[in-house]
C-alpha cells in the first residue's frame, strides 16, 4: 500500500484565511489521497481534506483577487492565489489526482451497492488484479522471447556470412591452377541476400500493454500538460489529450528512467553533439507503470531517495515469477479458507470447494469466480515460467554462438594479415 503522507508535489503560494480576512503565505501539498496547505511563518496546517471531499476545482479571477485556483470542498471554498510555478500547472496536476480518486469511487460505490463486502469480494479483487500483472508480465516476456530469437536469426546469419568469408579466404589462399576453387563460395554467396532480407523483416504488430493519463513536461517546457502513457513490448509512446503522438521512445532509444516518486518519472535519451529528449510524466496510475518498466528496463532503471521505499517495498518481479504468484494466489485462499491447511497442498486442492461453500464469508458465487482465477493465474504463471526457462536456455545458445563467432573472427583476421 502507498504510504498516504506521502508527498507527491508542493507548490508555493499564498492561502486567503477567511477568519483573519487575510493571504498567508506557505505551501499547498498534495498526496495520493488529499490536499494540505501550511503555513510558512508557524508551520500551521491550515487546509488538510481528502480528495473526495472536492466538488469542484476551478480557476477563477476578479477586481480583487487575481489569477487564483479555488476548490470546493463540500461547502467551503478555499483560494489559492500566487501559485508557483504558474496556477495551470497546478490546475492541471490537482484535477488529474482528482478526476482519478473519483473513477476509484465510483468503482468502489457501484461494488459496495451490489453486494455486501467481504472476503470473497477481497479475494477476488486481489486475485484479479496478480492476474492483471501476470498477463502484462507475459506480454513483455513474449516480446524479449521475439528480441532473442531474432538474435539467434542474426548470429546464425553472421555464422554463414563467415562461412562464405572462409570460402573466399581460401580461394584467396589457393594456387591460381587450383580448378575447383570459385565453385566453393559461388551458390553460398548467391543464396544468403534473401535469407537476410527475410530474417531482417520486422514485425510490426504489437499490443498495447498498459495506457494511462498523465501529466506532461517537456524538458524545454515548464507547462504541465494532460495526455497518455502507452506502454508497448517495444517501448513507449507519449500522447497528448487528441491521441496525436508527441514523442514515441524505442526501448534501445530509451538511455535512463528515473523514479522520482511512486508516481512521477522522466525518460531520457541523450545524444552526442545536442541537447538530450526528456520528459517527466506524473500519473495517479504511475504505481501499475512503475513495475512493468523494471521488468523492460531493468539496468536502465534509477530510484531516487523519494521513491526508494517503492521499490524496497516490492520483490522483483524476475524472481521466480510464475511460481510465486501461484504459491501466493492458492496460499492466500487457503488460509482464508481453512487457516490450518498447508499452502497450495494437494488435499486442500482436492477439497477446495467444499471450504470454499463451508466459509461463512465466501459464497458460490463468488467461489466459481475464485476457481476461474486461479485456474487461469496456475496456467498463466506455468507458460510465464516456461518462457522464462526458454529464454535462459537462449542465452546460453547466444552466448555460445557469440564465443564460436569471437574465435573464428580472430583466425580470420590472421589468415588476412598474412595474405596482405
Amino acid at each position: 500500500l502507498m504510504n498516504e503522507d506521502i508527498r507527491i508535489h508542493s507548490w508555493p503560494c499564498s492561502y486567503y484565511l477567511d477568519t483573519g480576512k487575510q493571504w498567508i503565505s506557505g505551501k499547498l501539498s498534495l498526496t495520493p489521497v488529499g490536499i494540505k496547505f501550511t503555513a510558512d511563518k508557524t508551520g500551521e496546517l491550515l487546509v488538510d481534506f481528502h480528495l473526495s471531499g472536492i466538488s469542484e476545482i476551478k480557476k477563477e479571477s476578479s477586481n480583487l483577487i487575481f489569477s487564483s485556483l479555488t476548490i470546493l470542498e463540500k461547502s467551503t471554498k478555499h483560494w489559492f492565489s500566487s501559485l508557483q510555478p504558474n496556477r495551470n500547472v497546478v490546475f492541471n496536476i490537482l484535477e488529474h489526482f482528482w478526476r482519478e480518486q473519483l473513477l476509484e469511487g465510483r468503482g468502489a460505490g457501484a461494488e459496495g451497492a451490489a453486494a455486501r463486502p467481504g472476503k470473497g469480494k477481497e479475494l477476488t479483487g486481489m486475485l484479479a488484479g496478480s492476474q492483471k500483472r501476470l498477463e502484462d508480465t507475459a506480454k513483455v516476456l513474449h516480446y524479449q522471447g521475439e528480441q532473442f530469437d531474432n538474435i539467434m536469426k542474426g548470429l546464425n546469419k553472421i555464422e554463414g556470412d563467415m562461412d562464405v568469408a572462409d570460402r573466399l579466404l581460401t580461394e584467396l589462399e589457393s594456387p591460381s591452377w587450383w580448378p575447383f576453387s570459385s565453385k566453393l563460395w559461388k551458390t553460398p554467396l548467391e543464396s544468403k541476400p534473401k535469407e537476410a532480407a527475410a530474417a531482417s523483416e520486422p514485425k510490426n504488430q504489437e499490443g498495447v500493454i498498459l495506457r494511462i493519463p498523465v501529466i506532461i513536461t517537456h524538458r524545454t517546457d515548464s507547462s504541465a500538460k494532460p495526455g497518455k502513457l502507452t506502454l508497448f513490448a517495444s517501448g513507449l509512446e507519449i500522447s497528448d489529450c487528441n491521441s496525436q503522438v508527441i514523442h514515441r521512445f524505442e526501448s534501445r532509444d530509451v538511455d535512463d528512467i528515473r523514479v522520482h516518486t511512486p508516481y512521477e518519472i522522466s525518460v531520457r535519451q541523450r545524444f552526442i553533439g545536442k541537447p538530450d529528449t526528456s520528459y517527466r510524466l506524473l500519473s495517479a496510475k504511475m504505481p501499475e507503470v512503475i513495475p512493468l518498466l523494471e521488468m523492460q528496463f531493468s539496468k536502465k532503471m534509477q530510484f531516487l531517495e523519494d521513491a526508494l521505499g517503492f521499490v524496497g517495498a516490492r520483490k522483483s518481479p524476475q524472481v521466480d515469477l510464475g511460481t510465486s504468484i501461484w504459491q501466493a494466489a492458492t496460499g492466500l485462499l487457503g488460509g482464508v479458507v481453512q487457516p490450518g491447511s498447508p499452502a497450495g497442498s494437494r488435499e486442500g486442492m482436492d477439497n477446495e470447494q467444499v471450504q470454499l461453500q463451508q466459509h461463512e464469508k465466501v459464497s458460490q458465487e463468488e467461489a466459481k469466480e475464485l476457481r476461474q482465477i486461479l485456474k487461469k493465474l496456475k496456467g498463466l504463471a506455468l507458460e510465464t515460467e516456461a518462457e522464462l526457462e526458454r529464454q535462459d536456455e537462449a542465452l546460453d545458445s547466444i552466448s555460445s554462438s557469440v564465443d564460436r563467432a569471437t574465435l573464428t573472427i580472430d583466425k580470420q583476421n590472421r589468415r588476412m594479415k598474412r595474405l596482405t
